[in-house]
């Protein structure tokens, strides 16, 4: 756990002990000065160091924890993008006044400032005489910022902190932020990840999210590290939900806010960096955004990424890489340094419903809603391999829905089509194992995820059902009705027995053992 966040949760325990006990001045008292309590930094010195020599990368995540008021935080980001602008990063400065919370309230409450820095940002060239102004220079505004940036912080020695961390803790159990019972990784600052055994089918409910009408999930994913399930709505939020409660984290300030990562149009797909630090989101228009999830900053956006919606998305292992497929028929692999498409891979004669990286990630799976799997190599985007699914007698030439490294083997994938069977199949296209509901009309896959170590195989039907298939058996095992209406898609937690399963009607569901 940081420093930062260990102080906040000192004053919320002592205002709240108060309150609890009729101290009404005391907790007045502590309450006035929570503005400076709350703001604590690690050293006020390297704070202060980090502003005058312009290292804004250290800076601003330091900054988005404290409560700093706002002229203030403007100055800050408006000295950012000004040297963005003379280092010629334009794009960059342009996606923080186009993005971030500070200059949408400077544009609506001082619109002549934000004018002329969307001005500067269309020169070819920087002035610094005339930006900064007669007697002002660059080094003269850092000082200046860090100076009263340095009235807003202070210190807070370790020993203080760790002496009432474990009541920290039960606050924070107290509130519903950490579940009773749930191991705590102090250093981390996260819920240790527990981990069921034994892989069993979930056959209870265990929460509800509701959405409203018009906000239903187009796409929910859990993190790696199984602490988060986030959801992205048609009507563009996108959502981090504690995995455990089912309630929406609040730990997140910018959430607790009631401000949201969203897209200007229907989130349609999400995926995590490795780490569970980073999430991409793509949309209905074609752009992809990279989040920092602890934040809600938007670290890169790819405005024009496809011509159509984008279907899929994932981050490389590295985390230095966006690949990406759309209803435009491509798959495309993104820089995210240079925030350029770096590669593309043509083939398929109809959408993209789904791409993933194989598991050394030098080649790339994709499927589509021409019936193809097709197998591309990641350096030369060379198709190496297109093959179908065998048709059934009801499938016909199915779309195919999704697709994914089988887990244990990498050889192998599973592969769903608009059918009622799904397949285990070699990289070769040959079936290893295939799985059928045995219904003929109105079951359709949607479709499928395998569970964390392959034991199971579990498929959304069109009719609202959630089919179980035991991998060793090859027998259907288990079926429950999860959504009356509109099923759309379902997750697997990473090492929970635990899905989620979500509908354009009706709330988004996760079922456990």
């Amino acid at each position: 756990m940081s420093l930062e966040i260990e102080a906040t949760d000192v004053i919320k325990i002592i205002l709240q002990f108060c309150k609890e006990n009729g101290l009404t001045e005391s907790f007045n008292a502590i309450q006035n000065e929570c503005q400076v309590s709350l703001n604590t930094v690690d050293s006020v010195e390297n704070f202060v160091s980090d502003i005058n020599n312009g290292r804004w990368d250290a800076v601003l995540p330091q900054v988005a924890q404290l409560k700093v008021p706002r002229a203030k935080l403007e100055d800050l980001y408006e000295q950012v993008v000004l040297e963005l602008f003379e280092l010629r990063e334009v794009d960059t400065a342009r996606s923080m006044l186009r993005q971030t919370q500070v200059f949408q309230r400077m544009k609506l409450d001082e619109p002549e400032r934000y004018t002329r820095l969307e001005h500067l940002a269309q020169r070819t060239y920087f002035d610094g005489r005339e930006v900064y102004g007669q007697g002002s220079s660059k080094e003269k505004r850092r000082a200046a910022i860090a100076h009263s940036l340095s009235q807003e912080v202070v210190m807070v020695p370790p020993s203080r902190l760790m002496a009432i961390v474990g009541q920290a803790l039960k606050w924070q159990q107290s509130q519903g932020l950490l579940p009773p019972g749930t191991a705590f990784d102090l250093f981390r600052g996260t819920v240790q990840s527990a981990r069921d055994e034994v892989e069993n089918f979930p056959s209870v409910l265990d929460h509800e999210v509701k959405f409203s009408s018009k906000s239903h999930p187009e796409v929910a994913r859990y993190s790696p590290d199984g602490s988060m399930l986030v959801t992205g709505s048609v009507d563009g939020f996108i959502e981090v939900w504690d995995s455990v409660t089912g309630r929406l984290k609040k730990d997140l300030s910018y959430q607790a806010e009631e401000m949201f990562m969203m897209h200007d149009e229907a989130v349609l797909c999400l995926g995590f960096s490795r780490d569970s630090e980073m999430l991409v989101s793509g949309s209905q228009d074609g752009r992809i955004k990279v989040w920092k999830i602890r934040t809600g900053q938007c670290l890169r956006r790819f405005d024009r990424a496809h011509a159509q919606g984008v279907t899929c998305v994932a981050a490389s292992k590295d985390g230095t890489q966006i690949l990406s497929g759309s209803f435009d028929g491509t798959v495309r692999v993104h820089g995210l340094k240079s925030g350029k498409m770096l590669k593309e891979m043509r083939g398929h004669t109809s959408y993209v419903n789904d791409a993933v990286w194989g598991a050394d990630g030098s080649q790339v799976i994709s499927c589509s809603s021409d019936s193809t799997v097709r197998i591309w190599d990641a350096k030369t985007c060379e198709c190496l391999q297109a093959f179908r699914p065998p048709q059934t007698s009801t499938s016909g030439d199915a779309a195919i829905q999704c697709v994914a490294v089988f887990p244990g083997n990498q050889d192998q994938l599973l592969v769903c089509n608009r059918s009622s069977t799904v397949f285990v199949m070699t990289m070769q296209g040959q079936v290893a194992k295939s799985f059928s509901s045995g219904k003929r009309e109105g079951g359709e896959f949607l479709a499928a995820v395998s569970s964390p170590r392959g034991e199971y195989v579990y498929c959304l039907g069109e009719d609202g059902i959630l089919y179980a298939f035991g991998v060793a058996s090859g027998k259907l095992e288990h079926v429950m009705t999860v959504h009356d209406k509109g099923p759309i898609g379902l997750a697997h937690h990473p090492h929970r027995n635990v899905i989620a399963t979500y509908a354009a009607e009706g709330p988004l569901k996760t079922w456990k053992v």
